[in-house]
C-alpha cells in the first residue's frame, strides 16, 4: 500500500472545524493527504509525543504550514502488516485515541470506514438531506469528527459551537447534535429548549440513571450511543447495532461482567498507525476485541457492564466498577456517581464511590448507598468508601476522568467502612 501523506492541523476548536471541512473531502476519496487533527490544549511535551509517534509530513497551525523534523512514514499501514480489518485500504483520518500515558496509539481511519459509519447513523436516525448539525464536541475526538462528516453527506455545514448552552441551542436552527452526558444535563438544568431538536446522540460515557428520560420528559429524542475511535464513534445506537455492524461476546466466562465486547462490520478502524503489534493484539480475525464487558441478550441487545480494565479486585472477588457506578446513580440523593479501586491494605483494593450529590447541604450516606447496592450486587460490591465532590473530574472527551480518582488521596476525615 502507497503511504499518504499526512497533514497534522493544530487549530483551534472552530478554526479547526472549518479547516476540517475544507480538507475531508479529498482525504474521504483519495485524492487528498489523510487528516490528523491534534488538540493544542495538550500539553507540549504531549503533543511532541504525538508528532514523534505518527511522523505527520506537515502540521498546520494559525501560524501556517511546519515541517516537523521528522516527518518520515512509521513504517508499513498497520492493517498490511497485521492482516487488521480494511487491509489495504487508504487512511483518510488518523485519531489518537484516549490516554495520557504510554506510547500514543493513532487509529487509522479508512474513507470507506468513515463513510459507511456516517451513513449508517444518518439511516438511523431518519436524517434527511439539508438537515444542520451542531459541532459542540472537540473534532480531534472522533464525536466531534464525525459530525463533520455527517454534515458532509448532508450536504450542509454545521453550527460549530465550543459550546452549547440555551442561547447557543435556541438560535442554532439545528435538527441533529452528538453530546456527551455532562452537556445534556447542563442544558436541562438550564432549562435550553431541547425539544427543538429532532435527535440527539448521546454518547462519551454511560449516561446518569435517569438522565434520557428527563431530557425525554423534556420533549427530547436521545438516542444513547455506544463505540470508540476505532469503530468510527458510535455504532450501536439504543442497544443495537447500525446496519452492517455485527456485536458478540467473548466466551471467556468472567463472572464479573461477561465477556468482552466483540465488533465486526464496515466501520472498523484499518490498524493503529505504526504498530501491527497492537493491532494483531486487538483483532481476532475480522473482529475487534474491545476492552469493554458486555452481554447480549434477546433481540440482540448489548448492555455493556463497564471496561475490563476497570474491574477491582477486592478479598479475592472481582467487581465491575462501572456496573456499580450505575447503580449508584439510581439511589435517591445521587447526581452523578463515579466508583474506583484505591489501594486497600486489607483487601488489596477498597470500592470507592465518589458521588455528586443531589443536594450538597443533605449528600447521601455511606450506609445508604450500600443499602442500595444490596438489593441488586454481591456484598463484595459494596462501597466501602464514600468520597464527595462538586463535580467529578472530566477528560475532554466527556468521560470521567477515572485515573486522577484513582491516585486522588481519601480525605482527611473521609467516610469509610
Amino acid at each position: 500500500m502507497t503511504t499518504r501523506p499526512l497533514h497534522a492541523v493544530l487549530l483551534g476548536p472552530q478554526a479547526a472545524a472549518r479547516r476540517l471541512l475544507e480538507l475531508l473531502p479529498a482525504a474521504l476519496d483519495g485524492t487528498g493527504p489523510a487528516l490528523l487533527p491534534l488538540d493544542p490544549g495538550l500539553p507540549p511535551a504531549r503533543l511532541a509525543g504525538l508528532v514523534e509517534a505518527f511522523a505527520p509530513s506537515v502540521i498546520e497551525t494559525a501560524d501556517g504550514l511546519q515541517r516537523p523534523a521528522v516527518a518520515a512514514a512509521p513504517g508499513p499501514g498497520a492493517a498490511d502488516a497485521a492482516g487488521g480489518a480494511g487491509a489495504g485500504e487508504q487512511t483518510a483520518v488518523v485519531i489518537a485515541t484516549s490516554g495520557s500515558t504510554g506510547r500514543p496509539k493513532g487509529a487509522e481511519l479508512s474513507g470507506a470506514a468513515l463513510l459507511a459509519s456516517a451513513r449508517a447513523s444518518l439511516a438511523r436516525i431518519g436524517a434527511r438531506p439539508g438537515q444542520r448539525w451542531l459541532c459542540c464536541l472537540p473534532v480531534f475526538h472522533m464525536a466531534g469528527l464525525g459530525v463533520l462528516v455527517r454534515s458532509l453527506l448532508a450536504g450542509i455545514d454545521p453550527v460549530v459551537a465550543d459550546r452549547v448552552d440555551a442561547q447557543a441551542l435556541a438560535g442554532s436552527g439545528c435538527a441533529h447534535v452528538s453530546l456527551v452526558p455532562t452537556q445534556l444535563r447542563r442544558l436541562l438544568d438550564a432549562g435550553a429548549p431541547v425539544s427543538a431538536l429532532r435527535t440527539i446522540l448521546l454518547g462519551g460515557a454511560a449516561p446518569p440513571a435517569g438522565l434520557a428520560g428527563e431530557a425525554a420528559a423534556a420533549g427530547a429524542r436521545v438516542v444513547t450511543t455506544y463505540g470508540m475511535s476505532e469503530t468510527c464513534g458510535g455504532c450501536v445506537y439504543d442497544g443495537l447495532p447500525l446496519d452492517g455492524v455485527m456485536i458478540a461476546t467473548t466466551s471467556d466466562g468472567d463472572r464479573a461482567g461477561g465477556g468482552r465486547i466483540r465488533i465486526s462490520g464496515p466501520v472498523l478502524f484499518s490498524g493503529y498507525r505504526g504498530r501491527p503489534d497492537l493491532t494483531a493484539a486487538a483483532m481476532d480475525g475480522a473482529w475487534f476485541v474491545t476492552s469493554d464487558l458486555g452481554t447480549v441478550g434477546d433481540g440482540g441487545r448489548l448492555t455493556v457492564r463497564g471496561r475490563a480494565d476497570d474491574v477491582i479486585v477486592t478479598g479475592g472477588e472481582k467487581v465491575v466498577a462501572g456496573e456499580v457506578a450505575a447503580l449508584l446513580e439510581t439511589c435517591p440523593g445521587v447526581r452523578e456517581a463515579a466508583v474506583v479501586g484505591r489501594p486497600d491494605a486489607e483487601w488489596g483494593e477498597r470500592v470507592t464511590a465518589v458521588i455528586v450529590p443531589d443536594n450538597p447541604a443533605q449528600p447521601p450516606t455511606l450506609d445508604l448507598l450500600c443499602r442500595h447496592v444490596r438489593e441488586r450486587l454481591p456484598r463484595y460490591a459494596l462501597p466501602r468508601e464514600l468520597v464527595l465532590r462538586g463535580a467529578l473530574p472530566m477528560l475532554p472527551s466527556g468521560k470521567p476522568d477515572l485515573e486522577t480518582l484513582r491516585r486522588e488521596q481519601s480525605p482527611a476525615g473521609n467516610v469509610s467502612r
